[in-house]
């Protein structure tokens, strides 16, 4: 879908130009709502207004230039000056180049962040025009022709060169090359975490995981698939002519002076092999407490614990949640000269200097158990476990916390008091469980309103029933003044309680958010709760203590941040359901 023109100013060209009466303009507005369209691609689709004639208006009401793009030559260098990724998602063509400018048509010229972008990418200074949709699909659609005649020979060499050792060299002058370069610094540019890359019968679909939620990105011939997976296999040191079965690798890059790697998955499936790069972000320092977005009780707690000379930390979540980026954290604040800080990962994430990393290898039998009994004999202060999977992990991790080491680690458990237990079933001695575990923090990862669109509203009549099903008002009122949040007294009332929320904007992709942060649940295991413990008391009954101790759940954390108007409501309730 292409981007949208101001719904304000083309309501008034609608009315004004084409003398559309706001009723007509409101059904077409359904109408093409219906269709997954935005209005102006509607109208001019059905011809109800001149496609032309309503750009040409809207340009000169915007005070840009206007331009056609139909039958100009436009040579080949300039077009391939953008990515092909950012030219289909954000609907943009270079169109001509001079030795200090770059001429660009767009749809939106309003998107400031793609404007910045080009700029970087090309080292020229934009000079922006706006077009009609069907020019830019037209263009586009020569851009795919031209990709299409490249690739012919690239598939055909590829056909030939997939066993021969100077296969790296042959793809290595390809336009492959080039365009998987243009999506890294497409999904770099859309602070993506993972690219898919997933054959679809006729076709090779690319899509992006943003802020937790996959965006389709552009669709790629079939002809290019195998071409594009020998490239990424190349590069992450994969056997080439292995299509049968999973494989895992790793490769990094430089961009725009940062370090970027990316873990690379490829799983055979019915239509070819699917491939999804998790993109990591080396040159990134750890985040604080505060930009984790712990709140202040919650962050003296960790900072207590970490502190402390021996003793275990874990972090608690499903899979994604934000747990290896809580302990890179910690272990940012904790890592000074005069101690020693070494890790065990399922795989390295992101590789920290004067921190000892290794990584598990299940096939050498380098396991986290194995590491671990290993580590002990290095004279270490501190321990990173990626992740406690089973009893003997658990064991000598324990261990090591219960003999003058810290240890941070991570359980697949849904809350913090549930990890208590766990370890329990595990075999771990209750006794030792409690005298050992200092902090659990549960948590999972919510997305940002985006600051340059967020707006004030009041809850729909069902995220006031979700609510009132999940937390009593007065506990909540409570819970809010805790924290600093001071509700007037026509607040005292769900339905008319100021949340917040993202309207969409050019900023966000009109999605309303932008960014994501950690709702938290931190666990201290005091007196009373080490009693619990050791008296095999149910995660429930665990859970209860610690409520009435004061510990706050990831629902009212949430709430918490709803209210400060940092996410939403929805968001909230869709991170804490069980």
């Amino acid at each position: 879908m292409p981007p949208m023109l101001p719904k304000k100013l083309l309501a008034s060209i609608l009315s004004s130009k084409f003398g559309l009466p706001k009723t007509a303009i409101k059904n077409y507005a359904v109408k093409a709502a219906e269709l997954d369209k935005d209005l102006e691609e509607y109208l001019t689709d059905e011809a109800l207004v001149d496609e032309r004639t309503l750009y040409e208006e809207t340009a000169k009401a915007m005070r840009v230039s206007f331009t056609t793009l139909k039958d100009r030559d436009i040579k080949k260098e300039v077009l391939n000056l953008l990515p092909l990724p950012l030219a289909e998602a954000q609907k943009v063509i270079a169109f001509d180049k001079s030795k200090d400018e770059v001429s660009v048509a767009m749809l939106d010229p309003e998107d400031m962040q793609t404007i910045e972008f080009i700029e970087r990418k090309t080292g020229l200074k934009p000079k922006i025009f706006l077009t009609t949709v069907s020019d830019v699909r037209e263009t586009l659609r020569r851009y795919h022709a031209e990709l299409d005649a490249s690739m012919g020979a690239t598939t055909a060499r590829t056909q030939t060169a997939t066993s021969a050792p100077q296969f790296q060299t042959a793809t290595g002058d390809t336009d492959v090359v080039a365009l998987l370069t243009e999506l890294v610094e497409h999904a770099i540019y859309q602070e993506a975490s993972d690219i898919h890359i997933e054959p679809r019968g006729e076709d090779v679909h690319v899509r992006f995981r943003v802020d937790g939620v996959l965006r389709p990105v552009m669709a790629l011939p079939a002809e290019l698939k195998e071409a594009l997976t020998a490239r990424i296999k190349i590069l992450a040191n994969l056997k080439i002519d292995e299509h049968m079965q999973p494989q895992d690798g790793r490769f990094s890059v430089d961009l725009h002076d940062e370090h970027y790697s990316f873990r690379v998955s490829i799983v055979p499936m019915s239509d070819g092999e699917k491939i999804v790069l998790r993109l990591l972000h080396e040159s990134e320092r750890p985040l604080s407490l505060d930009e984790l977005g712990l709140l202040p009780e919650q962050k003296q707690l960790v900072e207590e614990a970490i502190q402390k000379p021996h003793g275990m930390l874990l972090a608690t979540g499903p899979t994604g949640s934000g747990k290896t980026t809580t302990l890179y954290s910690l272990l940012g604040m904790l890592n000074t000269a005069d101690v020693n800080i070494i890790t065990v990962e399922d795989p390295i994430e992101y590789h920290v200097a004067g921190i000892n990393q290794s990584q598990v290898n299940q096939q050498t039998g380098f396991t986290f158990a194995k590491a671990l009994r290993s580590f002990l004999r290095q004279d270490p202060d501190i321990l990173m476990v990626g992740e406690i999977r089973d009893q003997e992990t658990a064991e000598i991790a324990i261990h090591a916390a219960m003999t003058g080491h810290l240890v941070l680690s991570t359980l697949h458990t849904n809350d913090a008091p549930t990890a208590l237990p766990r370890l329990v079933d595990m075999g771990i001695p209750p006794f030792l469980v409690s005298f050992t575990t200092n902090v659990i923090i549960a948590q999972r990862l919510v997305r940002r309103i985006c600051e340059h669109c967020k707006k004030e509203f009041a809850l729909s009549a069902q995220a006031i029933k979700e609510l009132s099903d999940t937390i009593h008002l007065k506990k909540l009122v409570a819970i809010l003044q805790k924290n600093g949040i001071r509700l007037p007294a026509k607040e005292k009332d769900l339905a008319r309680m100021t949340f917040y929320r993202g309207a969409g904007c050019k900023k966000c992709g009109m999605s309303g958010y932008r960014g994501r942060i950690g709702i938290f649940e931190v666990l201290d295991i005091d007196e009373t709760i080490a009693k619990k413990i050791n008296e095999r008391a149910t995660a429930a009954d665990i859970a209860a203590l610690a409520r009435e101790n004061g510990m706050m759940t990831l629902l009212e954390d949430g709430l918490v941040k709803a209210k400060k108007g940092l996410t939403t409501v929805e968001e909230v309730l869709r991170a804490t359901k069980d």
